[in-house]
């Protein structure tokens, strides 16, 4: 034990709590969970043992069309009830608890279960809505209105496995070496103003996006109130849910790329519009004026999944670390230039994220398609409703003499 007397600031707490790193491979080819945790694992000091997770892209390809449903437990009651309440809207492939290890470190973990599921094909097309926001609909119902459930992750191929520990042993307890993953993420977690619990840890999930975070969201309650009002539920008791919430609402729902989608939430300053070409500041005004409460302030860090790859983000200032490095078609990223430096001494192009500037990489594959579509903005459907690009109802035509 050291003596705490006479210690100054900085030399007791952790000036930048939370640790997030990845590991993604563009190629596709697939790798166990064996670096992401060595990487994880050596940031251990910015964490308190409070949260530490994982999210693994590619784990599962023989169920790759169905959602991969991980279900936390509290109650044998709360299982029986969730799983009433997907055999309803839900038809089911495949259900069984995850495998864990018994670890020292990890106390009293819920029962924790995956699912692969398909929505029911007549519900889904009585509820109106696309797959997609169906599953959403029907994972916030689980977390809110089912006592002692609470879905960890609800993607195709890929899922979080995640709880209160350090990431090492969360590492361990789920046996993520187990699994072979096109993209990894990891959290540390060094919560200091939400409680610490299984639900809470990172990463946040939903549908096939997953965030890692490391900082503070001071904007919450603005973006909180904004997210909300498109039927998001902020109930996890943390800020980093909102991240979350806001990427699906720009980039599925309202179909922002994901660059132009981070872009909006670390939108320039109104003094670096003022600096830019007249059409720029023009459009950047246009961004910042319908999507003000879309802007996320205060330090933060992260990284956010997807089934094309990874998008690393920092604050407009840069208040946060977050390094990144390549070799061949390896990229990783983390809070710490060691944590890559450990499980890829010769890493080449190691640089900082700069502040405010997406970095976007994608599968191959993704990039290629990418490349080969239209720099035009092209509607999913040939012919749009009518009123989607209209005010008021078309007048009749009138006949002139």
């Amino acid at each position: 034990m050291f003596e705490m007397k006479g210690l100054r600031e900085g030399q007791v707490r952790i000036p930048s709590g939370c640790a997030i790193a990845a590991i993604m491979d563009r190629s596709g080819n697939r790798h166990d969970g064996s670096d992401i945790l060595k990487s994880i694992a050596l940031m251990h000091d910015r964490s308190n043992g409070l949260g530490g997770g994982f999210a693994a892209y590619g784990i599962y390809p023989e169920y790759r069309e169905l959602y991969a449903f991980h279900i936390m437990y509290e109650s044998r009651e709360a299982r029986a009830q969730t799983e009433a309440y997907l055999d309803r809207y839900f038809m089911s492939e495949k259900q069984e608890r995850i495998p864990t290890e018994a670890v020292a470190a990890i106390k009293n973990p819920p029962d924790i279960w995956r699912y692969f599921v398909a929505p029911h094909p007549m519900r889904l097309a009585n509820s109106g809505l696309d797959e997609a926001e169906y599953t959403m609909q029907h994972v916030f119902h689980i977390n809110g209105k089912i006592d002692g459930a609470f879905v960890a992750s609800s993607g195709k191929n890929m899922g979080a496995f995640k709880g209160v520990g350090y990431p090492e042993d969360i590492g361990e307890f789920y046996r993520i070496q187990d699994y072979d993953a096109w993209a990894w993420t990891a959290h540390g977690r060094f919560p200091t103003n939400t409680p610490g619990w299984w639900g809470g840890a990172h990463p946040f999930t939903l549908l096939n996006w997953s965030v890692v975070h490391n900082g503070e969201i001071s904007s919450y309650d603005a973006n909180r109130r904004y997210v909300e009002q498109f039927g998001y539920d902020c109930e996890l008791q943390t800020d980093t849910e909102v991240i979350t919430y806001l990427f699906d609402l720009l980039a599925r729902r309202h179909g922002f790329s994901q660059e132009m989608a981070a872009r909006i939430m670390a939108a320039p300053s109104w003094e670096d519009i003022d600096r830019m070409p007249p059409d720029q500041a023009a459009f950047e005004t246009a961004l910042r004026t319908v999507y003000s409460s879309a802007l996320v302030n205060g330090p933060f860090s992260i990284i956010i999944g997807s089934d094309e790859g990874l998008l690393a983000l920092n604050d407009r200032l840069k208040l946060r670390a977050l390094m990144a490095a390549e070799k061949g078609p390896m990229v990783y990223m983390a809070s710490e230039q060691a944590a890559i430096e450990i499980v890829c001494p010769g890493a080449e192009n190691v640089r900082s994220i700069e502040g405010g500037q997406p970095f976007v990489v994608q599968l191959d594959s993704v990039a290629a398609a990418k490349a080969r579509e239209s720099a035009e903005n092209c509607p999913a459907r040939e012919k749009p409703f009518r009123h989607e690009v209209e005010v008021h109802p078309r007048r009749k035509e009138r006949s002139h003499a």
